[in-house]
């Protein structure tokens, strides 16, 4: 059958034709379609494939590893960012290997379209020591996901699977084929390997080190790596991934005039390396993210450089690869025009008209001329845009759960008031622990805690705190005549301003749940959700 699919759709569709059981996410661009695709599917329902959404990444990757244990297959996906909240997860199970197969998927945002950074996955899949998988096209998004199923259970090692925004974000015609029947439950035959206690990690590890030439192996003999012979070796190229459909963009009849070194299964297979070697003069090397083969392949003392990319400067360090700058770099005259027309210049993002986070920084903002040199402390989420003008309301944007434990930080070294922003969503993700730092040492931090009712920045997804912020706080030790609710409405201006000026002034914590739900829910949704927020502290 053929479907007109995104590549994160193709990479969905792949997972649940390679027999999964089980998909744990946290919602996050670009990997958010994977899980959504999911979730619709007639045939996952049907199949009872679990693909309810995680608090954080850390938890899916523990669950889908938990999943694994039992003998079926999991696959778990967030974006390049979410794998350093799971990355104690994901360099342990490197360690304890897997029983049913096991697939990460991870996609990273070259050019930040909507992240704090560039990082490239395939430097954690390096780090630990497992097969890293990079489709270069929609029809092979899908067909590497069913390879690295079977990939995984064969070496009994998770596998990593690396998109970028731009082949999850496009669409193409994509070849689907038999799905494979589930798993059933079989437990581990060695009852230590997934107790990670020093005396066994010791034996693990050695057995991740012993195998690495049988990965070098199977990678040399991938269907997904190909070495394609041109007669013009002036200069060989070695494309990983997107970046070998960029190349041959170039070339309308469809033939590279130039060897090619196709990658998209590592590690790095040295046997095809070596004969692109012995066969050009110069090696140009194409990645969509860092120069991550360029770096391992290159020598960097030679003073006659075999190797160009983006460590040579042949190929700009930073942002998206594209066609115009391959063509470049391969000698072609083209020149690439930056500048856009005005109909498509870039407009700064706003917050939607009817956004409740409008109204909390238009409390905040008011209070700042009596308040001085308070600090505001951001987070991940929509209500980021308070960077921005017209509110200029946040001073800090770092990471997710960051704005609770940089507020503590700030307070210790005397910054009063300090003030966290947070929402709901993020909260439950990172932020309680942050808070219950600031609990134990009472430190004199307002966290208002923008609450939505959804993980809105991504499509308005669920939130795992609603219903559940007041109890959490609660719980968390918060004193219960500090945790406040207010709803941001401009009718409500200066009572929200006097909430939040009585708790600035307590010397100790205190929560503002600043509640209303986001503009773009549903009617039904937000009727659902007004009979969670009847759910009040006892």
């Amino acid at each position: 059958m053929k479907k007109l699919l995104l590549g994160n759709e193709a990479l969905a569709q792949g997972a649940i034709d390679a027999g999964i059981s089980g998909v744990y996410a946290y919602p996050g661009t670009p990997s958010t379609e994977i899980t959504e695709y999911i979730q619709r599917s007639k045939t996952a329902k049907e199949l009872n494939i679990h693909s309810k959404w995680s608090v954080n990444e850390k938890t899916a990757m523990e669950a889908a590893l938990g999943m694994s244990y039992a003998g079926k297959r999991a696959l778990t996906v967030m974006k390049h960012v979410g794998l350093n909240v799971a990355a104690d997860v994901f360099m342990n199970m490197s360690v304890s290997g897997i029983n049913g197969g096991l697939v990460v998927v991870v996609a990273d945002d070259p050019s930040m379209h909507s992240s704090q950074n560039e990082q490239d996955s395939r430097y954690y899949g390096k780090f630990a020591m497992i097969p890293i998988l990079e489709p270069s096209n929609q029809q092979e998004a899908y067909e590497i996901t069913k390879y690295a199923f079977e990939l995984s259970e064969k070496v009994s090692l998770p596998v990593l699977i690396r998109m970028v925004t731009r082949l999850s974000h496009s669409r193409a015609g994509v070849i689907t084929g038999n799905r494979l029947k589930q798993n059933t439950i079989k437990l581990p035959s060695d009852s230590k390997q997934f107790s990670l206690i020093p005396m066994f990690a010791r034996a693990r590890y050695k057995h991740l080190v012993a195998i690495q030439n049988d990965l070098l192996d199977i990678s040399e003999n991938s269907y997904f790596n190909q070495f394609i012979k041109a007669p013009n070796t002036s200069i060989g190229i070695i494309a990983s991934g997107i970046a070998y459909n960029y190349v041959m963009e170039n070339f309308e009849s469809g033939q590279c005039p130039y060897p090619i070194l196709k990658i998209s299964q590592y590690p790095i297979p040295k046997k095809p390396l070596k004969k692109l070697f012995d066969t050009c003069k110069k090696v140009l090397v194409l990645e969509d993210g860092y120069p991550f083969i360029e770096e391992a392949i290159s020598d960097y003392l030679g003073e006659n450089r075999r190797v160009i990319g983006r460590l040579s400067g042949d190929i700009v360090r930073v942002g998206e690869l594209n066609p115009d700058n391959i063509a470049n770099a391969l000698g072609f005259d083209v020149v690439i025009d930056e500048s856009k027309p005005s109909v498509v210049s870039n407009r700064p993002p706003e917050l939607c008209v009817g956004c409740g986070h409008r109204d909390l920084f238009d409390a905040i903002n008011k209070l700042s001329k009596e308040m001085g040199s308070q600090q505001v402390f951001g987070d991940i989420g929509c209500y980021a845009l308070g960077v921005l003008h017209p509110y200029k309301s946040i001073n800090t944007l770092i990471d997710m759960g960051a704005s609770i434990t940089m507020a503590k930080g700030a307070a210790d070294a005397g910054i009063h008031p300090a003030i966290a922003i947070i929402g709901d969503s993020t909260f439950t993700h990172s932020g309680m622990t942050g808070l219950l730092d600031a609990v134990i040492e009472k430190t004199p931090i307002t966290v208002i805690i923008s609450d939505n009712s959804a993980i809105a920045m991504t499509g308005a997804q669920d939130s795992s705190a609603s219903g559940r912020l007041l109890s959490i706080c609660e719980g968390i030790g918060v004193e219960k005549e500090h945790i406040k609710v207010i709803t941001p409405l401009h009718k409500n201006l200066e009572e929200n301003i006097n909430t939040i000026r009585e708790e600035l002034n307590y010397k100790g914590v205190s929560v503002i749940v600043s509640q209303r739900p986001c503009v773009q829910l549903p009617k039904e949704k937000k009727d659902r959700l007004k009979q969670l927020k009847k759910v009040t502290l006892n």
